[in-house]
């Protein structure tokens, strides 16, 4: 009996996150650093609109318009642009670089190679 209401009461627990709304970054930038944060509605995505030879735009956006058409007509002067939609807390951070990523990676396989030589 007790392990039965233990169940419920973690259940209960995990369906009240489900309902809730996602943070998102929320800024126009060139550099890629975003630091403004807000509170999306429960229906919303992260979007992340970056416009070619221009700035990127991170904001929340309705998840049903995560799709070029309505994020074109949601930002009608940009010609040419590149998009992505997330649905989880701040995912529309700007991408780490994949050259950093290589460096690091780089950097771990030479000293896991010279400790195992040693």
């Amino acid at each position: 009996m007790k392990a039965s209401v233990g169940v419920c009461v973690v259940f209960v627990l995990a369906l009240v996150g489900l309902g809730s709304a996602i943070k998102c970054y929320s800024c126009k930038d060139y550099t890629g650093t975003c630091s403004k944060i807000r509170n999306c509605y429960y229906d919303d995505a992260c979007v992340s609109v970056n416009e070619r030879g221009g700035d990127t735009y991170r904001q929340c956006i309705k998840y049903s318009d995560c799709n070029y058409d309505a994020i074109g007509e949601k930002f009608p002067k940009m010609s040419s642009f590149k998009f992505s939609c997330c649905t989880t807390d701040l995912c529309n951070t700007a991408p780490v670089s994949v050259s950093s990523r290589s460096v690091v990676g780089i950097l771990l396989s030479l000293a896991l190679f010279w400790w195992g030589v040693l």
